[in-house]
């Protein structure tokens, strides 16, 4: 078995990128404090077509050379948008149709493989502080609570592990809703 060259890996262009089918998720960075974090969810956004990431609160902002050094120009290809709070992002985007879901460790949460994702629906997933989580005041008012299983002595992944996770299960549940 022989790795694939870069030229054989028939990866799209900006353009082709940007005009191409997306998955139906948003991405809200619930004011994440890493810009390598940041820069690695763009990056992750990138690889499964992510409509959009939403940069809430303290969240860094693209152009930064510490966030491109883990998006590796994603911040190109995925759309973004910035706001001051998070609620006004998710209030905006409720208003879009989207289904607010945070990822979280919370009374009524529901687990990630017990999710029921449907194929006529639009979700915005929230990701939270690397070390608070999902602000108080979005947990407030998102439509559902989904949590990531663990098995070990730790109680948490990191951010971008989780939205690795989220975003691969999100991405094959809409893989297997499409056949």
């Amino acid at each position: 078995m022989r790795k694939l060259k870069l030229d054989e890996l028939n990866r799209a262009s900006v353009t082709e990128f940007k005009a191409q089918e997306k998955l139906p998720v948003v991405v809200v960075l619930d004011s994440v404090r890493s810009m390598h974090n940041v820069g690695s969810i763009f990056r992750t956004c990138d690889g499964f077509a992510v409509e959009k990431v939403c940069l809430c609160g303290i969240t860094s902002q693209p152009p930064h050379r510490e966030i491109e050094k883990t998006a590796l120009g994603a911040t190109q290809s995925v759309s973004w948008a910035y706001y001051t709070d998070p609620l006004l992002a998710v209030e905006q985007l409720r208003k879009e149709g989207y289904r607010i879901i945070a990822i979280e460790q919370a009374e009524k949460s529901v687990m990630l493989n017990e999710f029921e994702a449907k194929a006529n629906e639009k979700y915005a997933l929230v990701f939270g502080n690397e070390v608070n989580g999902v602000s108080d005041e979005v947990m407030k008012v998102i439509d559902a609570c989904i949590e990531i299983p663990q098995f070990g002595t730790k109680h948490s992944f990191n951010i971008v592990v989780s939205a690795g996770i989220v975003l691969w299960d999100f991405f094959t549940r809409f893989q297997d809703l499409k056949h």
